[in-house]
């Protein structure tokens, strides 16, 4: 699932342990990634998709027991790629710019190049495309450990509400076997996305309509209404009672139980609530203590939901929600770390959980107390999944459900 990561982001891993009843984590760092890198999903063997910007480039990054692998060099000839999920197979799904100028000056992928952007799947030091539904470009979200992969694709239609340079409609998609399967919208979405698929086929995401490029869904639309997609049916999971004009209705996670996270907006759609749906009813998870918003990106078979919850002044801090209970990573980690963790991104089965973090005293945005010396700049790092430590095994170290 993609994640809502900060400028100043760093990459992070961390692993839970259970000490005396309290769920405690290491965090480790996986290095550098540049201002705008970061990890999005990992797997249930420790594999870790993301993207590295610090070069030059945007590039599709693997992290595999705190080692990376360039696979952007492996791309379609374009400067820029991003890894969004992999699988225990080593399956890689994301996005990769070719080296074609978009016909109609399109930027579908964001990068800023107007350059042709191609959903992919890799593996084995092999990048393959995966078909659009007639267009030029489309992104690949999530994949599941059957090899089906969700996104969206963009069709042959335009759409003369998108403002520009979006000019075509594009539709949320899953990709059987490599042959590309348009998924149904809401009444009256022209376009959608999906961004998680279970092993069980269920996938999830939203429809809605053309808007300009937004980095929190890293795609040119305004979600809603969140959906739930099974066996050719699209099922609308409802709202916390806004219109979704603000951050939008969507779903970003699901589990192999079927039960699906995402964000809400509330009443006047200035802010939204992190949710939980489940036996067709949607619960508002709330935020951190003086918190306005938050944001929930994955959930795994332990139904331990993971993202972020966000102040006033847009801050955020990562956060794990275990039996409804929110609690602040930042509590839960070593009070000498020298990261502040802003958002978690995905948490597999073991309950291992990737994110991003900056620096207590050279990156933005702070933790209350921690002041930045004039001038410094800010600091980006992301890090790697520590191993479990400590004594027993922790509450949130079981099941499956990697998510963008």
């Amino acid at each position: 699932m993609k994640s809502i990561a900060t400028s100043i982001a760093a990459a992070i891993l961390l692993a839970a342990v259970a000490v005396a009843q309290t769920t405690h984590y290491t965090v480790t760092d996986l290095g550098p990634v540049g201002a705008y890198g970061q990890p999005f999903g990992n797997s249930n063997n420790g594999l870790i998709a993301g993207v590295d910007a610090s070069g030059s480039a945007a590039h599709a990054v693997v992290w595999y027991r705190g080692q990376k692998t360039d696979i952007g060099q492996i791309g379609f000839g374009g400067p820029n790629s991003t890894g969004f999920d992999v699988n225990v197979k080593a399956q890689i799904v994301g996005q990769a710019e070719t080296s074609t100028l978009e016909p109609y000056g399109e930027d579908f992928c964001g990068y800023g190049t107007n350059l042709v952007c191609l959903p992919f799947l890799g593996q084995n030091g092999a990048m393959a495309p995966l078909p659009t539904l007639g267009g030029q470009s489309g992104l690949a979200n999530a994949i599941n450990t059957r090899g089906q992969v969700v996104g969206a694709a963009e069709n042959a239609r335009w759409d003369i509400t998108c403002p520009a340079p979006q000019k075509f409609e594009f539709k949320p998609v899953i990709w059987n076997s490599g042959q590309a399967q348009e998924l149904l919208t809401a009444a009256g979405d022209l376009n959608g996305a999906a961004f998680a698929i279970n092993d069980n086929g269920q996938a999830v995401g939203a429809s809605g309509s053309c808007s300009a490029y937004s980095p929190y869904l890293l795609a040119s639309f305004q979600p809603l209404h969140a959906l739930l997609w099974q066996n050719g049916i699209a099922t609308d999971l409802g709202n916390l009672g806004g219109k979704g004009t603000g951050f939008g209705h969507v779903a970003f996670g699901i589990n192999n139980q079927g039960q699906v996270t995402g964000n809400s907006d509330l009443p006047g759609d200035q802010n939204a609530h992190a949710f939980l749906w489940q036996n067709g009813r949607m619960t508002d998870l709330g935020t951190l203590p003086g918190d306005v918003s938050s944001f929930a990106i994955a959930i795994n078979d332990s139904s331990v939901v993971v993202g972020g919850s966000q102040d006033k002044d847009n801050n955020s801090r990562a956060m794990v929600v275990q039996s409804g209970v929110l609690h602040d990573l930042n509590d839960l980690v070593p009070a000498d770390s020298p990261l502040y963790l802003t958002f978690a991104c995905s948490i597999n089965s073991s309950g291992e959980i990737d994110g991003v973090a900056v620096n207590k005293v050279t990156g933005k945005p702070l933790p209350p107390g921690v002041e930045r010396p004039a001038g410094a700049g800010a600091e980006v790092h992301p890090l790697s999944i520590g191993r479990p430590c400590g004594k027993g095994a922790s509450a949130i170290r079981r099941s499956h459900s990697p998510a963008r």
